[in-house]
């Protein structure tokens, strides 16, 4: 999408693997600047909890019966960002829950959920300032985003983040152990959707605060947004 088909709005593009933590970083870069933050992950986890409700095996999920579950999915604009609701109610609860991480990466891969996802994401940019994350942001989505960055974590520390949130706790070893085999799986399955977008800004949190990743980011999105038009010329 062009400068032009968002209105001249800004556009940052927050792409990374799995629990890499685009979604928290992305929330508070966009508080940061006063934009609005969507979450592409949050349509697809809508979409699986949309299609859950029907009590269908998952094994005998069909793109046609997801897609027909996604058109319940409505995203709301509430302050500074997007929430998703399946036949008008909020189902937040529901979205970072076992059963819907577990097939989700399902979902994600079936190539009409995920134009479906997309055009929801665009037409969010059509009318403010957004901080976007999730997948293909910058490759596909958005590839010229005024500022794309691509966030990468070594898989225990992403999997020792993603277990404190879940947990409220430190994890134990063999907890992290037991996380970080599944997100390296996850990586594998997802391995064709998680692209580094070649002009994107690589950016490895593991040994990063949040803070020292939205400082970093902030000050990226600053540089790019405020940067003064080309004046150039020559002298006759």
């Amino acid at each position: 999408m062009s400068q032009s088909e968002t209105a001249g709005h800004i556009v940052i593009a927050i792409d990374g693997p799995a629990a890499s933590g685009k979604s928290s970083t992305a929330q508070w870069v966009a508080r940061r600047l006063g934009y609005h933050h969507v979450d592409s992950g949050a349509l697809y986890r809508a979409a699986t909890a949309a299609q859950l409700t029907l009590g269908v095996p998952a094994e005998d999920w069909t793109e046609d019966d997801v897609c027909r579950a996604a058109g319940r999915v409505t995203f709301v604009a509430a302050e500074g960002t997007f929430v998703p609701m399946v036949d008008g109610q909020s189902i937040d609860e529901k979205l970072r829950g076992g059963e819907v991480t577990r097939h989700v990466s399902v979902v994600a891969r079936m190539p009409r959920v995920r134009d479906w996802v997309n055009a929801k994401v665009r037409a969010t940019a059509a009318a403010r300032d957004v901080v976007v994350d999730g997948r293909d942001m910058g490759t596909v989505v958005f590839p010229e985003a005024d500022l794309k960055v691509f966030l990468v974590a070594d898989p225990w520390e992403r999997a020792r983040r993603r277990l404190i949130q879940r947990l409220g706790r430190h994890p134990a070893d063999a907890e992290i152990a037991e996380e970080t085999e599944a997100i390296v799986k996850r990586d594998a399955k997802d391995a064709t959707q998680t692209v580094q977008a070649t002009d994107a800004v690589l950016i490895d949190t593991t040994f990063l605060t949040q803070e020292d990743q939205v400082e970093r980011i902030v000050a990226l999105a600053k540089a790019v947004t405020h940067r003064p038009s080309d004046t150039s010329a020559v002298d006759e």
